[in-house]
């Protein structure tokens, strides 16, 4: 990956429907060039897809939490089933495994809180190597995830 490639996936991030000629001509590139780039870094994996970014509040997500998550135990078929029973929850945005008096780290936005307790008592709380939560509820984003920086 070079300096083009960076100001391509800069681009990107911000604007992912530029057009291919608006963005050769950003960058500098003529647009077969250009078009080339982007292709190599989708079929690398480095681009993973395109998405339209939502204001969660328009669509009904009122309530957005972040869960710390300590399980009882850091055998292999535990983690597996935590993690298993994590990707199977449309409500939860991100799941990180952490270092620290926590194991995981959890985000997860819903309508409600009492959406968020229905979460809470019936799931989470279900999974079996789960020994300790901590919900922190966020007030406010001051700053979103908008992509990564490419210096």
């Amino acid at each position: 990956m070079d300096d083009i490639d960076r100001k391509i996936l800069s681009i990107l991030q911000v604007d992912s429907q530029i057009s291919m000629a608006a963005l050769s001509q950003r960058i500098g590139l003529s647009l077969s060039a250009c078009h080339r780039r982007v292709k190599l870094l989708e079929a690398d994996g480095t681009i993973r897809g395109y998405a339209a970014q939502l204001a969660r509040k328009a669509v009904g997500l009122e309530v957005q939490v972040f869960i710390e998550v300590k399980l009882n135990s850091q055998r292999r078929e535990d983690l597996e089933a935590f993690e298993q029973a994590i990707r199977a929850m449309p409500e939860i945005l991100e799941c990180h495994m952490i270092t620290g008096e926590f194991d995981f780290l959890i985000r997860v936005c819903v309508r409600s809180p009492t959406d968020y307790e229905a979460l809470y008592r019936e799931r989470l709380s279900a999974i079996p190597a789960v020994s300790q939560m901590k919900t922190l509820l966020s007030l406010a984003t001051v700053k979103e995830f908008r992509g990564y920086h490419l210096p």
